[in-house]
């Protein structure tokens, strides 16, 4: 049986790190291929061609073959043999209640479990790192940061961007006092790696950023500052 893998970032990679390729090798290494099948998938953003340009100039410094799926613009043929193709899938960042609304939609939910089960490494940065999860942090809604329910693959909870923007800590204390899912935080720049739905390590391209355990006991909020590995 293949090993089931998700990285989720809180931030960084290409968009956001594109002088920094630490998060990304170490992403792409988990296909254990020389040449991975990595294929980006922007419906976050709209499928923003700007930023699928940008990951196809960013993806020329790595050993990868680059690809991606648009729901606006769907690959002819199947789409579940399309992704069951890949190596690697790397979800982008921006409005994940629209991107799950539209996963949802088309079905491609039920696609990446199955890719997932079939040993595709899933993963991603701020939507596409929270999406994984049985809920997260999103500021899908604007003006508030809320509760979402995702595609429940990892177990508990996740917010992104957690050193990144100055009402995510607090906002996800909050969440989780009322009832949001114990879970994971990570700052800019940092990732938790699952192999098998189970935590392995946090891992981070900044020496200066971490991952932490965030947890409900007796009315107050845990923090756990997790040990973070620096790629570099």
């Amino acid at each position: 049986m293949k090993t089931r893998k998700i990285l989720s970032m809180g931030g960084g990679g290409f968009s956001m790190e594109p002088g920094n390729l630490l998060l990304d090798q170490f992403f792409f290494s988990l296909a254990e291929k020389s040449k991975p099948n990595v294929c980006f998938i922007g419906t976050a953003s709209g499928d923003s061609q700007g930023y699928i340009d940008r990951f196809y100039d960013y993806m020329k410094d790595h050993e990868v073959a680059p690809s991606h799926l648009s729901l606006f613009k769907a690959p002819a043929g199947s789409m579940r043999d399309y992704i069951l193709s890949k190596d690697v899938i790397y979800v982008g960042g921006g409005n994940t209640r629209n991107l799950m609304t539209l996963w949802r939609e088309w079905g491609l939910d039920k696609i990446l479990l199955e890719a997932y089960q079939q040993g595709v490494v899933l993963g991603g940065l701020s939507a596409g790192g929270l999406c994984w999860f049985e809920e997260g942090v999103t500021d899908s809604i604007p003006g508030s940061l809320s509760k979402l329910s995702c595609m429940n693959i990892l177990e508990g909870s996740f917010c992104p961007h957690y050193d990144g923007e100055s009402d995510r800590r607090p906002s996800y204390h909050r969440l989780i006092q009322d009832g949001l899912n114990a879970g994971y935080a990570c700052d800019d720049s940092a990732a938790v790696y699952f192999e098998n739905e189970k935590f392995i390590e946090a891992v981070c391209s900044v020496d200066t950023a971490s991952a932490y355990r965030v947890n409900l006991r007796d009315g107050k909020i845990l923090e756990e500052k997790l040990q973070t590995r620096f790629l570099g």
